[in-house]
């Protein structure tokens, strides 16, 4: 991938007059690390908007502040729960000779035959695993080819994901389901309970005869 790189500033408004920063088309941010104290920091955002789309939180992002190149990951942005335009980023400095704990998405390609013949359904358990590697070795994503899933019960472990073992170290458990086709659910017709009906005068299968009052005795 080509090298990305982001222009920074350092930046002196903070708290509520960051407003002023966004309505100019400006990110607020922070760049921390393990070895450096954590700074204020803006960027452009239609800018960061595009590095990011290339580059997600596994690729390096070179920031340059103020003619210091300094090689990030992209953490823990905070997007309008209305626009989900950005408000907010986190620069994680990293070392290049030192690995980091990452979180890497997983997704699925292809169409599982299982699933096209009515089978089953296709249910992802988990949509990205933590890893541990040097920042360079870091993946973008990991894919699932659904192709492979031809039978019900069909599972995808962890375990099982196409990842260079020798330069990434998966911390999740291997035991844990990333994919798996669950049998269909069939709907089944609702039972209706017959209810006898109650006939007057019909008592357990026997007809009882209809009382008749008697005519009252003429009075003497």
């Amino acid at each position: 991938m080509e090298k990305l790189k982001l222009d920074a500033k350092k930046r002196t408004l903070s708290g509520r007059k960051v407003k002023r920063l966004r309505k100019g088309g400006i990110l607020p941010a922070n760049l921390y690390g393990k070895k450096i104290e954590s700074q204020s920091i803006e960027v452009d955002l239609s800018k960061f908007t595009k590095t990011f789309k290339a580059a997600g939180e596994t690729n390096i992002v070179e920031l340059d502040l103020e003619g210091k190149a300094i090689p990030t990951l992209v953490h823990n942005i905070q997007y309008d729960p209305i626009s989900d335009v950005p408000l907010h980023a986190d620069f994680l400095q990293v070392n290049l000779k030192e690995k980091v704990v990452a979180r890497i998405p997983v997704e699925t390609v292809g169409e599982s035959p299982a699933e096209k013949q009515g089978l089953g359904t296709v249910v992802v358990y988990k949509n990205e695993i933590e890893v541990e590697a040097f920042p360079q070795d870091l993946l973008d994503k990991v894919e699932i080819d659904l192709k492979d899933l031809q039978n019900v019960d069909d599972t995808v472990y962890i375990k099982d994901l196409k990842i260079d073992k020798n330069k990434i170290e998966v911390k999740d458990d291997g035991d844990l389901i990333v994919v798996k086709v669950e049998a269909s659910v069939k709907e089944e017709a609702p039972v209706v309970e017959k209810t006898e009906e109650v006939v007057p005068g019909v008592i357990e299968g026997k007809t009882e005869a209809p009382q008749v009052e008697e005519a009252p005795k003429p009075q003497e």
